[in-house]
């Protein structure tokens, strides 16, 4: 009583209704920061990444040196904001079954890419880097197969096409060869496939040269069924070639081969495979087996992840058999109407060979089969 009497003498009634709608206003003032701050911490009002983005290109483009510096967005590096999506990624592979893993991740790869290519002034996600793994062999004994199943692994980047760096573009140099891989992530292996390296002397070294690490993956099949496999493709390119039998023997009456014919050379793995050992080691090389890969593609796949130290992802369910390719293909991703197969080129119809002379093939290769059995731990039951 005493204070509201004393003030009631002291301040005049137009000086305590200006102090009280001072301190009402900052009240007012006060909360409504509070609850600013609140909804900013919560990102309920923080706006998106396409926003800031734009905002960051219209603000160098305006040589706002300082406005940047003080965008958090605008001074996040290019790899921050990569492993931001990568980690997106990750959660919505977590949220999936294995079924739809490999669709929600490269839904946002695609989403990724499609940024890229789409604004040239966008970061570049991932690096392009050599690649930590090759398949090398062999021509004809599914080597596309395998790079078409394990790149759908969300973890794998691979090159579709086949550069032919390590035995015809060597001259290139590796600043070339690198600048043909696909971006990745520090967490992706980078592939491709060449399946002339196996049967090219030069190749061993050269790869080794570029990291004595690097992983290698052969597909072998029964030499016999591999070569008249090569001999059916060339002779849909080349119709007036000579018979298989007048290319595979030099006698045939005296059962001599003609190892210096690609086709059948090819298919003596052990001879190529000593050159190989001269600078890898066995451990680094898995061999997929052409036949477990028709079926059991799965198994094969689960084997080659293993090798890769990738997480078993890509499993039976990925698989179904096409009867009339009769050959595995890749069901059908979320992403499209059609399931996956190899071209029209994979599976086709073998010529037709005498069974005499395929018997004559047989014992030819039998000794370099069971060396090159011996040679890798495995029995392929070839004979």
């Amino acid at each position: 009583m005493a204070y509201r009497f004393l003030s009631s003498r002291i301040v005049p009634p137009s000086n305590r209704l200006s102090r009280r709608f001072i301190f009402i206003f900052t009240i007012s003032l006060s909360f409504m920061y509070l609850c600013y701050s609140i909804l900013f911490c919560s990102g309920t009002i923080m706006p998106n990444q396409r926003l800031e983005e734009h905002r960051c290109v219209r603000l160098k483009n305006m040589g706002s040196k300082k406005l940047l510096q003080k965008s958090h967005y605008c001074t996040i590096s290019a790899k921050a904001r990569v492993i931001s999506d990568e980690t997106r990624a990750v959660g919505l592979l977590n949220l999936t079954g294995n079924q739809s893993k490999h669709s929600a991740f490269q839904k946002t790869q695609d989403v990724l890419d499609h940024k890229q290519s789409n604004n040239s002034n966008s970061p570049k996600y991932g690096n392009k880097k050599l690649p930590n793994a090759l398949i090398v062999g062999v021509k004809k004994g599914g080597t596309r197969a395998v790079l078409e199943f394990i790149r759908i692994h969300p973890d794998v980047r691979a090159l579709g096409t086949e550069p032919h760096f390590f035995d015809r573009n060597y001259d290139k140099g590796l600043d070339w060869y690198r600048g043909l891989m696909p971006r990745t992530l520090d967490s992706q292996i980078t592939m491709e496939k060449t399946p002339s390296y196996f049967v090219t002397r030069e190749a061993p070294r050269r790869i080794s040269n570029m990291s004595r690490e690097t992983k290698l993956i052969v597909v072998v099949r029964n030499p016999v069924t591999r070569a008249i496999s090569d001999y059916t493709q060339t002779l849909s390119k080349k119709p007036d070639i000579p018979s298989f039998e007048e290319l595979a023997f030099k006698n045939r009456s005296q059962g001599m081969v003609d190892t210096s014919w690609n086709a059948i050379r090819i298919g003596m793995y052990i001879l190529h495979l000593e050159n190989w050992l001269q600078y890898f080691r066995l451990s680094q090389i898995h061999f997929v087996s052409g036949e477990r890969l028709i079926t059991d593609p799965a198994g094969e796949l689960g084997r080659v992840q293993d090798f890769l130290g990738l997480k078993r992802i890509i499993t039976d369910k990925h698989f179904y058999f096409n009867r009339t390719k009769g050959f595995p293909c890749l069901k059908k991703p979320e992403s499209s109407s059609q399931p996956r197969c190899l071209g029209k080129s994979k599976g086709r119809t073998h010529v037709q060979i005498d069974q005499e002379v395929i018997e004559q093939l047989r014992e030819f290769y039998r000794p370099f089969n069971v060396k090159f059995y011996e040679m890798v731990g495995h029995d392929f039951r070839w004979d």
